[in-house]
C-alpha cells in the first residue's frame, strides 16, 4: 500500500465516524440522549482541562454535555442542547496505541459518555457494544 497520499482523518472524518457509529447504537439507547449535536475539536479547551483536573490534553478522548436523564424524566431539559464533544488529537493516539478500528474507538467514545451520563455501568455498556458491533 503506498502510504505517501494518506492523511490523518480531519474533524469533519472523526465527525462522520461519529454519525455513523451512533446511527448503529440501539434505538432505546440513542433515545437517552434526545437530538444531539457532536462537536469535534482537536482538544478539549483550557476550561475542560481544569474542570476535570486532566493532567494533559490527551487524558481525554470525549466529554458529554447535556440535560441528565432525571432533567428529561422531570420535563426540564427543554432549550438545553445536548452535546457530545469528541477530542481527534487524543482519538487518534489511542488509535495509534491499539489495535482496535477507528470507527470501534469512536463508538466505543460515544457509548461511554452517554453512558455515564446516565448512570449506566460497564456491564450495560459493554452490552450496547456488543450489540451494536
Amino acid at each position: 500500500m503506498d502510504w505517501t497520499p494518506i492523511e490523518a482523518p480531519s474533524l469533519e472524518d472523526i465527525e462522520s465516524l461519529a454519525h455513523a457509529a451512533f446511527a448503529e447504537l440501539p434505538g432505546e439507547f440513542r433515545s437517552l440522549t434526545g437530538d444531539v449535536t457532536f462537536l469535534v475539536r482537536d482538544f478539549p479547551d483550557e476550561t475542560t482541562i481544569q474542570a476535570m483536573n486532566l493532567e494533559s490534553e490527551f487524558d481525554i478522548l470525549g466529554l458529554f454535555h447535556g440535560p441528565t436523564l432525571a432533567d428529561q424524566q422531570a420535563g426540564r431539559a427543554h432549550g438545553h442542547a445536548t452535546m457530545i464533544f469528541l477530542y481527534r488529537r487524543p482519538i487518534l493516539d489511542y488509535w495509534a496505541e491499539h489495535s482496535d478500528s477507528l470507527g470501534a474507538i469512536v463508538r466505543h467514545v460515544l457509548i461511554h459518555e452517554i453512558g455515564h451520563h446516565f448512570g449506566l455501568s460497564d456491564a450495560d455498556m459493554h452490552a450496547i457494544e456488543d450489540e451494536a458491533g
